[in-house]
């Protein structure tokens, strides 16, 4: 599965504890990144500086669902299912 453009769910629901440019604890759970531009894409996508949990997501059905509303319940659901 590719991602969908402009989704931006796994960067916005789940925690992120390792840096990012511009958030260098990580951000909480449901927080937007601050590498996530107004059109939900990432502004770092395919430089170093993006955090290895980030590079090393793939988009899947399960994960992502069938629509973007979807992929943000599923995040979010996983997410709290983990805590």
């Amino acid at each position: 599965m590719d991602c969908r453009l402009g989704c931006g769910a796994c960067c916005i629901s789940p925690s992120i504890t390792s840096a990012i440019p511009g958030m260098p604890d990580g951000k909480p759970a449901g927080v937007r990144c601050a590498q996530l531009s107004d059109e939900n894409l990432c502004m770092i996508f395919g430089k170093p500086e993006r955090p290895s949990v980030c590079s090393g997501f793939s988009a899947s059905i399960d994960v992502c669902g069938s629509s973007n509303e979807q992929a943000l319940w599923l995040i979010n659901d996983l997410e709290r299912s983990t805590c």
